[in-house]
């Protein structure tokens, strides 16, 4: 049976390959963003009985909930959710304000929020249905001048892998997809929010700009080919609950969770000897 996916941040990037994906495979799409003559612009050519537009802010919790009602509207069901919706926050942690935190918070990690509360009734109805929740190699390992990025992404892990022991009753999966570097806007001038404040000390080094604009456009990852391994993932039985997406991203991940494991070993003893006795 064809499926039906509810993807944020459809007009470009990650969202875009991923539609166009789920398209080729014979599915029928809900694609969503903020600016949805963009959106609509992607796909002109796509009939109208295989997607649906609908606009939507994720960090609008009320928006979700219409938005989501709006598609099983439409289809009758959500068989995909795909939160793929952000933006990167980028610079010195001291640099940032609370305020920019927070806002990155409120799309990254409250725009999933959001959306799994609206859908999660929906595919528990069904008794089936697989949540795809994009984080990054920012999820596993930390990254200089991504702080809030990072952070944002390792609480959508931790959401995701807690929720998926609570909903795997109903015949629901979920899975975190780690992405590299892939060719997105995600460092577009238009989408990427720099640092505010200015501290002196940091001066030498220059600035994060400096650091990560160059990437802009030279990714190694296809978004088209990403798209392409999600729509293998979401018809197996049994997908992973973690997906790292890109030859870069295991070349930082796997080392990354090695270093862990060999400290953990390392400090074993130490370790133990927190533990109390009941005797």
């Amino acid at each position: 049976m064809n499926k039906i996916w509810f993807i944020t941040g459809a007009g470009s990037g990650l969202g875009k390959g991923i539609t166009e994906a789920a398209l080729r495979a014979g599915d029928r799409v809900v694609a969503t963003g903020r600016n949805l003559e963009k959106v609509r612009s992607a796909y002109p050519d796509v009939a109208p009985e295989n997607i649906a537009f609908v606009q939507l802010d994720v960090a609008n919790e009320a928006q979700a909930k219409a938005a989501v009602d709006e598609a099983v509207k439409r289809f009758g069901r959500i068989d995909v959710l795909v939160n793929n919706a952000g933006y990167s926050l980028l610079g010195n942690f001291e640099q940032m304000t609370t305020g920019e935190i927070q806002q990155q918070f409120a799309t990254n990690f409250y725009g999933v929020v959001h959306l799994m509360y609206a859908v999660l009734p929906v595919m528990r109805r069904q008794h089936s249905g697989h949540i795809i929740n994009i984080s990054s190699v920012a999820g596993v390992v930390g990254l200089k001048h991504c702080a809030a990025y990072a952070a944002t992404k390792f609480a959508v892990e931790g959401l995701s892998l807690s929720v998926a022991t609570e909903v795997e009753q109903f015949g629901i999966k979920i899975t975190v997809v780690e992405p590299g570097f892939f060719r997105t806007s995600l460092l577009d001038a238009q989408n990427v929010r720099w640092v505010s404040k200015v501290i002196e000390d940091y001066a030498p080094e220059g600035t994060a700009k400096d650091m990560w604009s160059p990437y802009d456009g030279k990714q190694p990852g296809d978004p088209a080919k990403l798209g392409d391994a999600l729509v293998k993932i979401a018809v197996m039985q049994n997908p992973p609950k973690v997906f790292i997406a890109g030859g870069d991203a295991l070349d930082v991940i796997t080392p990354g969770i090695e270093e862990r494991l060999r400290e953990a070993r390392a400090h074993e003893a130490l370790s133990k000897s927190t533990d109390g006795s009941f005797n």
